[in-house]
């Protein structure tokens, strides 16, 4: 590190360490690489003409046999508009290709899939939409992200009906997903039941309201949610709700967070930073559960949460407190089990299969290299320890596997899984 570096912040440090990542040695996070030689003459005539007009008509009178001839099979698009980067905002498609390059490196990481990014302009949602549409083919499988709510609630289900590959947003059901598994464990551990606890959601956007859903088809129930936007409690006696918040009004003279969060017993922060009071927290009923998911900043910092309650499970989006709630746990697994039965889509009970993998995962002893890449000593399923780490290479089998399985017995693959498929 030169003396320059030296007198930087450490925020500083890091902001350039992170520039210098995506710039050197090579701009970018992703490229192509060739499957076959290329060396000779005959290779190339193979490879492209005459040879590739064999596969051309193979395809032309089978389609199904591109999965034998090309790269669709393996191959996922990470779409985005750039309306909703990160927690960055509405920044532009442009702004974004860092973000869903990013994305593309994680499906190659944990699930060998290959993936390229797509930023897309458009002026309407039917723009995007037909744009996305008539480009589906070319992939085994869509992943949208970053895209604003509510337009990615009619985004997805409008490309799920139009495409005849699975089109998954990740921010939406991702995050589910894990946070699904995460809460179900917590309250397993807090002596609890998911039909019988009172849930506060502090965020109404496409993340909170997916994470609301699942949850309900897990057994929560939908009248013991209060969910908070901006203005706070989301009720019936409201005119400004759009049709997904309107799933969440609640019928209540409840009007904040205090108000709701007295006697809850679930908390699930997808906002922003230190909108959770600690004077909120006291009021949660014994043995709460805590998931203040805003990141880099969670809605209340751990270090508080455990001063005033030392009878929490709490979560975060960050790497460096225990049980985060990140995705990579789930999306790059979900898609290889999808592609790896030719899945029309992934459904609930795709969605459903992905949760319980995970969670039943993390009740199992962890291997001694997921402990070195933690840089702990000890893992065991308890209050800090309710989510698998992302770098335990047991949940590319497990979950491709459920996920895999539940799309034969849905009845949305097109083929069997393969004998043996994603053993341990």
């Amino acid at each position: 590190m030169s003396d320059d570096t030296q007198a930087l912040s450490p925020e500083e440090q890091f902001r350039q360490q992170a520039l210098d990542y995506h710039a050197k040695p090579t701009a970018g996070k992703i490229s192509v690489e060739l499957t076959k030689p290329a060396n000779s003459a005959h290779d190339l005539a193979l490879a492209y003409s005459p040879g590739v007009a064999e596969p051309v008509r193979e395809i032309a009178q089978n389609p199904d046999t591109v999965y034998r001839y090309t790269a669709k099979g393996n191959m996922v698009a990470v779409i985005s508009n750039g309306t909703a980067i990160l927690g960055l905002g509405n920044l532009g498609p442009l702004a974004s290709k860092p973000v869903m390059e990013g994305k593309a490196l994680l499906f190659k990481r944990f699930a060998g899939l290959d993936s390229i990014d797509i930023e897309v302009k458009h002026r309407t949602i039917d723009e995007f939409v037909d744009t996305v549409a008539n480009i589906a083919d070319t992939f085994g499988g869509i992943n949208l992200e970053d895209i604003k709510a509510p337009d990615c609630f009619e985004i997805e289900k409008r490309l799920i009906e139009r495409c005849d590959v699975p089109v998954f947003h990740d921010d939406q059901h991702g995050t589910a997903i894990v946070t699904a598994a995460g809460m179900l464990n917590a309250i397993e551990l807090q002596g609890k039941k998911l039909e019988e606890s009172t849930i506060v959601c502090l965020g109404a956007g496409a993340a909170a309201v997916a994470c609301m859903e699942l949850l309900i088809k897990c057994g929560a129930m939908r009248e013991k949610i209060y969910m908070l936007d901006r203005k706070g409690v989301i009720h019936t006696r409201r005119d400004d709700l759009n049709e997904y918040k309107q799933l969440f009004a609640n019928n209540t003279d409840k009007r904040t967070l205090e108000d709701v969060i007295e006697g809850a017993d679930l908390f699930l922060g997808v906002s922003g930073p230190n909108l959770m009071p600690a004077e909120a927290l006291k009021l949660m009923a014994d043995k709460p559960v805590v998931f203040a998911c805003s990141n880099p900043d969670p809605e209340i910092k751990p270090a508080l949460a455990h001063e005033v309650r030392d009878d929490l499970i709490m979560g975060t989006g960050r790497s460096d407190y225990p049980n985060q709630v990140n995705n990579v746990l789930c999306f790059p697994f979900i898609f290889r089990g999808a592609l790896d039965v030719r899945a029309s889509e992934i459904n609930d009970e795709m969605k459903l299969a992905a949760v319980d993998a995970i969670r039943q995962l993390a009740k199992e002893p962890v291997p001694e290299e997921v402990l070195q890449a933690a840089g702990v000593t000890s893992l065991s399923f308890g209050r800090d320890y309710i989510i698998p780490k992302p770098m335990d290479k047991r949940l590319l089998p497990r979950v491709a596997r459920a996920v895999a399985q539940a799309a034969v017995d849905s009845g949305v693959a097109r083929i069997d899984m393969p004998e043996g498929y994603m053993q341990d």
